[in-house]
Order: C-alpha cells, then structure tokens, then sequence
C-alpha cells in the first residue's frame, strides 16, 4: 500500500523540526547526519510544491477595454 502523500505544512513543520534538532546540538553525528539528509529532500520537495503552486497562479490582466482578464502564468523553462 502506498504511503498518504504529506502536504506542504506537513514537509514544513518536520522540516522546522529537523531544523530544531539540528541547532540543540545535543543528539550524535549519525543522527545528526540522517535528520540532515531528510531535511535536505523535504526542502527540495517544498521548493518543488512551491514552484508548482506558482505556476498555477492566474495573472490578472487588463483587456483591450480596460476590464480584467484572467490569463495563466507562463510556465517558466527549468
């Protein structure tokens, strides 16, 4: 069964965690190294989720008359 895909606050809030771990400065360097590889990947997931949640952002533009249109955003070229 596959694992519930987490959400963006739920990558966030262990990543914050991580983070907190981290700085204490009180657990050994295996752990220590382990809380800094997943903390690595759930910051480029973020980054990923946020780059996604920018590209379906609708700009909103003036038409020929003067009134709002609702355009998508280009999606910028990786």
């Amino acid at each position: 069964m596959a694992a519930k895909k987490k959400t963006f606050e739920e990558d966030m809030a262990r990543l914050e965690e991580i983070v907190t771990l981290l700085e204490r400065g009180e657990i050994a360097l295996d752990e220590s190294m382990t809380l800094f590889e997943e903390g690595t990947k759930l910051a480029a997931a973020c980054g990923k989720k946020l780059d996604q949640a920018e590209q379906s952002v609708v700009q909103l533009m003036k038409s020929a008359d003067g009134s709002p249109e609702e355009i998508p955003m280009e999606v910028r070229p990786e």
